[in-house]
């Protein structure tokens, strides 16, 4: 009897000193710093599919059709269940808000949306060309934060448009081509512009195993 109790004492006791050890240990946070990425959580109970339409679609143009596929490191298998998050501005390249935003909404503004790859890693976003910052500083771009199972979040580089004036060989010099290179060839078919991406995954983000 006396050797059962001390049996289950020293079990209770390993098991006490298995988890602190565990909580003991930091937790592997890939991508680096990454302002703002939360907002990948702030869909609320919104069942994401692999298409979305953005807030606005139907009341601006030129609109715009985003299509790609997510794969994994290998850049052959495709990834499932991938949610991808996007936001970018107005026609006036101001984050539109409404002033009821909370959380991140309150600096993307609403104009935003998010998916969840299908099996074949593929998604698409409706939404509208946004333009560059009234100041001229910025080209007009997109921003992406992807949240990949068994991994936290953590953004890529911006969409771009080749046919932006404002993106010139200096501003593409400095691009790090998070996930791939950002930069997309716009193609205007039956009056919407179409752009394709695809997503790798790991690619150039720091600390990613």
């Amino acid at each position: 009897m006396k050797d059962m109790k001390k049996l289950i004492l020293l079990s209770k006791l390993c098991l006490l000193i298995l988890f602190y050890s565990c909580e003991a240990q930091p937790r592997h946070h890939i991508g680096g710093p990454c302002e703002g990425c939360e907002a990948i959580y702030e869909y609320a109970n919104k069942k994401l599919a692999a298409i979305d339409t953005l807030p606005e679609f139907w009341n601006n143009e030129p609109k715009m059709k985003i299509t790609g596929t997510v794969y994994h490191l290998d850049g052959k298998t495709a990834a499932q269940d991938v949610i991808i998050y996007i936001y970018h501005t107005n026609r006036k390249g101001i984050y539109q808000t409404k002033g009821n935003e909370a959380g991140w909404a309150k600096r993307h503004g609403y104009i935003r949306g998010w998916v969840k790859t299908n099996k074949e890693g593929k998604f698409t976003f409706y939404s509208f060309r946004p333009a560059s910052y009234p100041d001229g500083s910025e080209p007009e771009h997109i921003h992406i934060t992807i949240k990949e199972p068994g991994k936290n979040e953590y953004y890529l580089d911006e969409y771009f448009f080749t046919d932006d004036p404002l993106f010139t060989n200096q501003f593409k010099s400095r691009l790090k081509n998070r996930g791939g290179s950002g930069v997309v060839v716009p193609k205007m078919i039956n009056g919407m512009w179409f752009i394709h991406r695809d997503l790798i995954l790991g690619k150039n983000i720091p600390d990613y195993y």
